[in-house]
This record gives structure tokens, sequence and C-alpha cells, in this order.
């Protein structure tokens, strides 16, 4: 008889899968190899998920979830915006630093190795952040604590690509290589730095 697994155990599978979309590509990536890893058959693995495409987007939500309920978290906990996109940078490096295969998974999408799911997937991925982003900038400028004539929309897109190369650069080895030629070989132990003068970038750039 079949016994269902646990939510420990499912977790187990999801993080076997993250894993193995990383590093393998979901072109590349193994439904044999993710349930050696996770301990189970695969068979169980076909129990919950209808094949490596339903995994796949399984592992990507998950993902996807952890990092927005930690955006939400802290984008809109301060009143003063500076504070505000400081906890919000914060909060992006502590998680890409905590999270690399996940990272690295979403960079695998944006380079076109899972370009089948590019539309969904960048309307789920980047439409939370985009809103986030969007609200914020678009409530400072009503209370007058960036320039008047910023457009949310567009700002929240260039804040975003900095965002999202940061991420990138604490994950995925060709950005972190690059990170060092900028930044010296101990570029990813100063976080504070980083944080610092990308908080001072924005905050000119939206003219506060």
């Amino acid at each position: 008889m079949y016994k269902k697994l646990t939510d420990e155990q499912i977790q187990i599978i999801i993080d076997s899968g993250i894993a193995e979309f990383a590093h393998e590509g979901f072109v590349g990536a193994n439904l044999s190899r993710i349930a050696k890893n996770a301990g189970v058959s695969v068979g169980v693995i076909y129990k919950y998920y209808a094949d490596k495409k339903d995994l796949f987007l399984a592992c990507v939500r998950y993902g996807l979830n952890a990092l927005t309920d930690a955006l939400k978290e802290v984008a809109f906990k301060s009143d003063n915006l500076e504070a505000s996109i400081r906890a919000v940078v914060r909060t992006l490096i502590n998680h890409s630093k905590r999270n690399v295969n996940i990272n690295m998974m979403y960079n695998e999408i944006t380079s076109g190795g899972a370009k089948e799911f590019a539309g969904m997937l960048a309307e789920e991925i980047e439409g939370i952040s985009a809103l986030v982003y969007t609200d914020l900038l678009r409530k400072a400028r009503e209370e007058g604590k960036c320039r008047k004539n910023l457009d949310p929309a567009t700002v929240a897109f260039f804040i975003d690509n900095l965002f999202m190369m940061l991420q990138f650069s604490y994950s995925c080895d060709y950005y972190k290589e690059r990170l060092k030629l900028y930044l010296g070989a101990d570029a990813m132990d100063n976080d504070e730095l980083m944080e610092h003068e990308l908080v001072r970038f924005i905050c000119n750039a939206l003219g506060m």
C-alpha cells in the first residue's frame, strides 16, 4: 500500500529538483537522479508530479514564493523610502547567499535553457516584484519623496534589472567572477559595501 509522503519528504524532493535543474538545466535534468538524491523512487515522484515539466514548475514556484514573501515583508515596512530600498537590497543579498541553487535555476530560465516556459514564468517571477517596486515608487512620488517626473513602472524595471544582476552575482559562476573582476577576490564577503553603494546609487537616481 502506498504511503503518503510527509511535508518534509516532499521538501527534500523539491530541494533535490532545484539542485538538479540549477546544475543541469531543464533539458539535462534527470528524474532518476532527482529521485536518487531525494531518497525515493521515480515512481513516488510520479505520484506527486505528472512529469519533469510539472516538477520543474513546482521548484520554480517554490523559489518564487520564498523570495516574494521575503520582499513583501520588508518593502513596505518603513515609511522612509531609502530604508525600504536598503531593506530590499539586504534581503536580496541574504536570500541569494542562502539560496544559490534557486538563483542558478532562474539564470537557466533567463539564458534560454527553458525557453518553452519563458512567457509564463516571466509573468509569474517578475509580476510580483514589478508590482511591489512600482507601488513603492508610485507612493514615494505621490508623497514628494522622490523626483516628481519619475515614471514608476519604467524606473521599477531599471531597478529590478540591478536587483536581478545583484542576485546572480552571488550565485552564478560567470557573474561571481565578474563581481570579483570589478571589486576584488573578497567582494563576496563585503555585503555592507555592496548594500551601501547600490542604495546610494538608486537614491541618487530617484532624486532623493
